[in-house]
C-alpha cells in the first residue's frame, strides 16, 4: 500500500501537468520547457546528485551492472529494429526507450519506500549512470532519427549535461564540498528539474489521442520493457555474489516505465514525441500494476 501511495503522489504532478494545458492551451509553450530543463535544470540535478557522496569503488559495480544489461538490450533492439520497423524514426525509439527509464523522479523516491535510507547510495548512483546513458545513447539515437551519424554525434556532444557531471565528478574526486548554502542552491535547481520534468510529461500528455498511438510500436516496446529486460536483469543478478539489497534495486531501477526523458529527447530532435509520450504514458499507467509480479520476482534476487 506504501509503495502505491508513493508512486500516487509523484504521479500528481504529471496531473498537474495535464490539467495546466487542458486549462491554458497554447498559452503554455511545452517545447521552451524543453529547453529549460534539457539546458538548465537537468545540469543542476547532475551535479548536486554528485556532489552528495563521494565516488566509492564499493559502489561502482552497480551501476556498471546497470550500463552492461541496459547497453546488451539497446544492441538487442538495434538489430531487430531494421527487422521491424521502416521507418527510422521508430527504429530509434524502439532501440533505446525501453532502457531509458525513470529512475529519478519514480527509482528513487520508491527505493526510500521499499528499501529504506540504505537504498539512496545505490539508487543515487544508479540514477546517474542512466544520466548518461540518456545523453550519450539516448540522445544519440533520438537525434538519428532525423539526422545523420555525424551530426547526431554533434547534438550529443553539445549537450551541457555531459559536461557538468564531468565537472562534478572531477570534482568529487579531488574532495571538494559544496558549502551550506552553495549546497541549497543547487538542491533547489535539482528538485525544480524533478518537478519540470513531470509537468512536461502532463503538458505532453494533455496533447495526445487514440490517434497517437502507434499499436505495433508499443506491443514491441511493452515486450521489452516488462518482459525482456525484467527476465535479463534476474538471470544475470541471481547468480552473482553481490549485496542482495544491490541486486534488488538494481532489479527495481532496470524495471522503471519509461522515463519522461525520452519526451525531452524526442521533442528536441523532433522525433515523434507524441507517439513517445503514449509510450511514456502506458508504461508509467501499467507499471503500479506490475508491482506485485515485480515483488515476487525480487524474493528470488
Amino acid at each position: 500500500m506504501a509503495t502505491l501511495e508513493a508512486v500516487f503522489f509523484v504521479y500528481c504532478y504529471i496531473l498537474i501537468g495535464y490539467l495546466a494545458k487542458r486549462i491554458f492551451q497554447e498559452r503554455i509553450d511545452e517545447q521552451g520547457l524543453v529547453l529549460l530543463s534539457v539546458y538548465i535544470f537537468q545540469p543542476f540535478l547532475t551535479f548536486w546528485g554528485l556532489l552528495q557522496r563521494p565516488i566509492d569503488l564499493d559502489l561502482a559495480i552497480a551501476p556498471l551492472l546497470f550500463l552492461a544489461i541496459s547497453i546488451v538490450t539497446i544492441a538487442i533492439n538495434f538489430l531487430l529494429a531494421r527487422r521491424l520497423f521502416h521507418d527510422p524514426r521508430d527504429r530509434s525509439i524502439f532501440t533505446v526507450s525501453a532502457v531509458i527509464g525513470n529512475t529519478g523522479n519514480l527509482g528513487v523516491p520508491l527505493g526510500l519506500t521499499l528499501f529504506g535510507e540504505a537504498s539512496l547510495p545505490y539508487t543515487t548512483i544508479i540514477n546517474l549512470a542512466n544520466v548518461f546513458l540518456v545523453y550519450t545513447f539516448g540522445a544519440y539515437f533520438y537525434s538519428r532519427g532525423r539526422f545523420d551519424v555525424a551530426t547526431s554525434i554533434a547534438n550529443t556532444i553539445k549537450l551541457p549535461i555531459l559536461w557538468f557531471a564531468l565537472l562534478a565528478i572531477l570534482l568529487s574526486l579531488l574532495g571538494f564540498q559544496p558549502s551550506p548554502q552553495l549546497d541549497r542552491f543547487l538542491q533547489m535547481g535539482a528538485y525544480s528539474a524533478i518537478v519540470l520534468q513531470l509537468i512536461i510529461f502532463g503538458l505532453y500528455l494533455a496533447k495526445i489521442s487514440i490517434d497517437h498511438l502507434d499499436w505495433k510500436l508499443l506491443f514491441w516496446v511493452l515486450m521489452v520493457k516488462f518482459l525482456f529486460i525484467p527476465l535479463l536483469a534476474l538471470a544475470l543478478l541471481a547468480p552473482l555474489s553481490l549485496d542482495p539489497l544491490a541486486k534488488k534495486i538494481l532489479f527495481m531501477e532496470l524495471a522503471m516505465p519509461l522515463a519522461v526523458a525520452n519526451i525531452n529527447l524526442a521533442a528536441l530532435y523532433q522525433c515523434k514525441e507524441l507517439s513517445v509520450t503514449a509510450l511514456v504514458f502506458t508504461t508509467s499507467l501499467l507499471f503500479p500494476l506490475l508491482l506485485p509480479w515485480y515483488m515476487v520476482l525480487l524474493q528470488m534476487l
